[in-house]
């Protein structure tokens, strides 16, 4: 039997785009197990789902200023993962940039998923915006992780519908069901060697 992909999840907040990937895992044919879930405070909600999981957990201090990470923290990072054989990164709910070391060594192998559909709406609160703007359709995107916040290529992006009655809680609650199948399924496309980078675009090659 092929050895599974070695994931490592990064999480700031309840984590449950990491619950999702972690149930995901639990099927004996999904070809990834997550070795670790890093995150930047212990107080993360996403640390007591590592506990109920059996997952390991490591906080790592990225530093003070909000929304960045030290260059320390970024190297204790990418050696919590070579450690343990991690071949992918994923980003869920992680509230900080990343560079420096972990940026360089999972170059092509970090995904994140954002509530929006790509390009539009990048950054924090991206509902709030959508609704503001006034958008009939909402959604969510899996997408590899460059320099920018929200601007690498993208994998796989959901849709949803933008009713008239909706708030940025309804809105966020719906978009949040589309993550919760899109990300295990974008995690299992990289693991069976199924995307390719091509300039913006990320192709997908039919299973086999």
């Amino acid at each position: 039997m092929k050895e599974k992909t070695g994931v490592a999840v990064l999480a700031s907040g309840r984590g449950s785009n990491f619950e999702a990937l972690a149930r995901a895992c639990l099927d004996s044919d999904y070809p990834a197990v997550i070795r670790v879930l890093i995150v930047d405070s212990r107080e993360a909600g996403a640390a007591a789902v590592a506990d109920s999981f059996g997952i390991e957990c490591v906080a790592v201090d990225c530093g003070a200023k909000k929304g960045s990470m030290s260059p320390e923290s970024s190297e204790r990072m990418a050696d919590v993962c070579a450690d343990r054989g991690v071949a992918l990164v994923c980003l869920a709910g992680f509230m900080r940039i990343v560079k420096g070391a972990l940026m360089t060594g999972y170059r092509g192998r970090m995904l994140n998923i954002h509530p929006a559909l790509l390009p539009g709406f990048r950054g924090l609160h991206a509902q709030e915006q959508a609704l503001a703007y006034g958008v009939r359709y909402s959604g969510c995107t899996v997408h590899f992780v460059d320099e920018g916040v929200d601007t690498g290529p993208i994998v796989i992006q959901r849709v949803v519908p933008v009713l008239d009655e909706d708030t940025v809680e309804s809105l966020s609650d719906r978009i949040l069901q589309e993550e919760h199948r899109a990300y295990p399924e974008a995690v299992r496309l990289w693991a069976e060697g199924r995307l390719r980078i091509d300039g913006r675009r990320v192709l997908i090659r039919e299973g086999e």
